[in-house]
């Protein structure tokens, strides 16, 4: 196993429930911490949504291992954010049978 260069500090962020003061609410994220990663672009793919172009491309990030349940492990519908680009979680696996590191398969889409 080639050991990842985790240097992309990323802020992993999940969502959250906000009441609107109308009875409703309304939804927002809250960050969960900084993590180092290394991102490696997957492939990606041009599509159209309501008449805008929509680039979506995959992304490969590893991160240090946690264990289930913690609070940085990341997990799907939690989202990485680095400055303007958000990075959205799909699925999370570890790379290695120790779990020293995790794989995390996201997307991100960029409206073009």
């Amino acid at each position: 196993m080639n050991v990842p260069r985790l240097n992309q500090a990323l802020v992993l962020e999940a969502p959250e429930r906000v009441s609107d003061g109308a009875g409703g609410f309304v939804e927002g994220w809250i960050a969960l911490g900084t993590l180092w990663a290394e991102i490696t672009a997957r492939g990606g793919r041009e599509a159209t949504q309501i008449g805008t172009a929509v680039s979506r491309t995959g992304f490969k990030i590893v991160v240090r291992g946690a264990s289930f349940g913690t609070p940085e492990r990341p997990k799907p519908q939690q989202r990485f954010r680095h400055g303007d680009r958000i990075f959205a979680i799909e699925a999370v696996a570890e790379q290695d049978p120790e779990g020293r590191y995790l794989t995390c398969f996201a997307e991100e889409e960029v409206v073009v």
